[in-house]
């Protein structure tokens, strides 16, 4: 095998296909990442460690078609780290040669046949907006649960009917729903699917500048239990959860008491300033009254803070104490200049949504429903 390419397009495929690597693979050649030059002028990059695939193909001078398998991890350090000139890249017996300019590096071939096979390229089920689907998977994945005791929580499920998409997660504490529009192949569609947050959110991350996305569900994945990702020359499968995400939607309150409506970011800083006073795990309160909320932390003996930030009040005034880390994930994720909160009654799930004004109407297709913590009064 032998080619040449250039510099840049060499070092952002290896860095995209090595993204997903095992830090401990089961295997080593799953360390790997598999180069497939073609007499098409192509050179495809395809890394796979039974859970995630990743596939892209790049333009190149292709001398000699032939396929090789390197350290995947190495090779994107070497990668990136070159001078900005052509890359020959040549098999020499056992070795694989990287030559630019005056840099030379000779690499270990790895058994390429004991490489497992790829799940076959996805093939479409609909696409849906590169920059909208990033978004979406960001302001849900903060919900999904980070740990392993209950694995099923640790994806977000993906809900397709039609041309509608809804997005789910929760880790029991927090729940976050987006509701959005794509674009199905089979206007008929109907799907649900359990992916795990981590890998959908890299995978919209890494995917979602490319302006579209498509998305492979059921069969047209590449096989059974995987979903699929193609945008541009990238593609990428990941294996599904398997199980039955609890039936979370009632948790939404139907009716609420009291509304407010706050500038999102004076109240991010106010609840960042408070909460240094918080040990680990003890709640922020805000009390809400006419024109203001007041956010206080610590009591007693404790440091203790307060700051008062200026809210528009519907409904009786009401005093409610969170997680200060969990309200700043969903302030965080609503993404507009104003959060509306609304409550049925200090000890119930509170739900937060976004709007584009003060006096605008609520953007209730991300809504982030945050459990209160009982305290101590």
């Amino acid at each position: 095998m032998k080619f040449r390419v250039e510099r840049e397009v060499l070092a952002e495929a290896v860095t995209w296909v090595a993204r997903g690597l095992p830090a401990r693979p089961p295997v080593p050649v799953l360390a790997g990442i598999l180069l497939e030059a073609s007499d098409e002028g192509t050179v495809t990059l395809s890394a796979f460690d039974y859970e995630v695939s990743a596939r892209l193909t790049v333009p190149a001078e292709v001398s000699e078609p032939g396929t090789v398998l390197v350290l995947g991890r190495l090779l994107a350090d070497i990668s990136r780290n070159l001078p900005n000139k052509p890359v020959d890249v040549e098999v020499q017996g056992s070795k694989v040669q990287v030559t630019c300019g005056s840099s030379r590096f000779s690499l270990l071939q790895m058994p390429s046949d004991d490489y497992p096979t790829l799940p076959a390229s996805p093939e479409p089920s609909g696409s849906i907006d590169g920059h909208v689907f990033t978004q979406a998977v960001s302001q849900v994945s903060v919900a999904a649960d980070r740990g392993d005791t209950l694995p099923i929580l640790t994806g977000v499920r993906v809900e397709i009917e039609g041309d509608k998409m809804t997005l789910l997660a929760t880790d029991r504490y927090r729940l976050a729903m987006r509701e959005l529009t794509w674009n199905p192949a089979d206007s008929a569609a109907s799907h649900v699917v359990l992916v795990p947050a981590r890998t959908l959110a890299d995978t919209a991350r890494s995917l979602g500048a490319s302006g579209s996305i498509d998305v492979a569900l059921g069969s047209a994945a590449g096989g059974d239990g995987l979903v699929g990702f193609e945008a541009g020359s990238r593609r990428t499968t990941t294996r599904l959860l398997d199980g039955e995400y609890p039936k979370v939607s009632s948790i939404f309150p139907s009716t609420s008491e009291t509304e407010a409506v706050i500038n999102t970011a004076e109240l991010v800083e106010a609840v960042k300033r408070v909460a240094l006073v918080a040990e680990r795990n003890t709640p922020v309160r805000l009390r809400f009254t006419e024109g203001q909320v007041a956010i206080e932390a610590g009591t007693g003996e404790d440091a203790q803070a307060s700051e008062a930030v200026e809210a528009t009040l519907t409904g009786p005034d009401i005093e409610v104490a969170f997680n200060p880390g969990f309200l700043l994930d969903g302030l965080g994720a609503v993404g507009t200049d104003f959060s509306r909160l609304s409550f049925t009654q200090p000890s119930r799930p509170a739900v937060l949504s976004g709007q584009a004004e003060a006096d605008g109407e609520a953007d209730t297709s991300y809504r982030y429903v945050i459990m209160p913590v009982r305290f101590a009064s």
